[in-house]
């Protein structure tokens, strides 16, 4: 589902009307929701709307990456993903693969930094191949990231890493040692920092297990907008509405 972040011409901040480009969150996470349903009310099979969804992704990557973005992750593909109709589910693997195969090709070029979260090993060993070379090419780099979740779910997250700090205690770490952010370095984004701005789009007011750990004190934009339809404006407008909030991490 992931195309290639295009660079035409040389950078350039965008400064649209309303936003403080000097208040912009470090980390902007969105649930990509709604391909299927704007595909169903075109009368097109849902594999289009996965194929608008990838168009929109590299639209709004841009616009962060030109904003001054540090992060942008992406839900692409739940854990639970796997109970949609195996045509579906070989059409969006298909989608990732070739969209893949362009960015390794020209992200050493443009400077294009992409992660993987989630546990990779049921992919197919050329996708897993793909992904670990797209991520080779950009440790080069610095800059703005994007990050792909792949065969993530939040719960299945912190699961293995319980699991992975329970083995380090049997090997004689102290459990009472082990602060939150000693647990954090466990996660899938150990060295990435947690969302300022979780947005949904689609009209679904819940969290569909993504980011559990991190989102404790994320602020959150749902809208009504389908993802092929998530142009630039609406981001503009989620984080519009970002800036006018208080953000008091439990404090006054």
């Amino acid at each position: 589902m992931i195309p290639f972040l295009r660079r035409k011409g040389p950078a350039r901040r965008e400064e649209p009307a309303g936003l403080d480009l000097e208040k912009l969150p470090r980390h902007v996470a969105i649930i990509m929701d709604g391909n299927g349903r704007w595909a169903k009310k075109r009368g097109l099979p849902r594999t289009a709307g996965h194929a608008a969804g990838a168009e929109t992704f590299r639209t709004i990557a841009t616009c962060c990456r030109d904003l001054g973005l540090d992060y942008l992750t992406v839900y692409a593909f739940s854990t639970e993903n796997w109970k949609r109709p195996p045509q579906e589910v070989s059409a969006i693997m298909d989608l990732l693969e070739r969209y893949l195969k362009e960015s390794i090709e020209k992200m050493e070029r443009d400077h294009i930094r992409l992660a993987f979260l989630g546990d990779l090993s049921p992919l197919s060993e050329k996708l897993r191949e793909l992904c670990a070379r797209t991520e080779k090419i950009s440790r080069g780099y610095s800059g703005f990231q994007a990050n792909i979740c792949l065969n993530y779910g939040g719960r299945d997250e912190i699961l293995r890493a319980a699991r992975a700090m329970a083995r380090d205690c049997a090997a004689g770490l102290d459990p009472e040692d082990v602060a939150e952010a000693d647990f954090a370095r466990y996660l899938y984004t150990r060295d990435i920092p947690d969302p300022d701005l979780i947005i949904r789009p689609s009209g679904e007011v819940r969290i569909s297990n993504f980011l559990l750990w991190q989102s404790a004190y994320s602020e959150f934009y749902f809208t009504h907008v389908l993802w092929p339809d998530f142009s630039k404006k609406e981001l503009y407008r989620a984080l519009e509405s970002y800036q006018k909030r208080s953000r008091r991490f439990g404090g006054i």
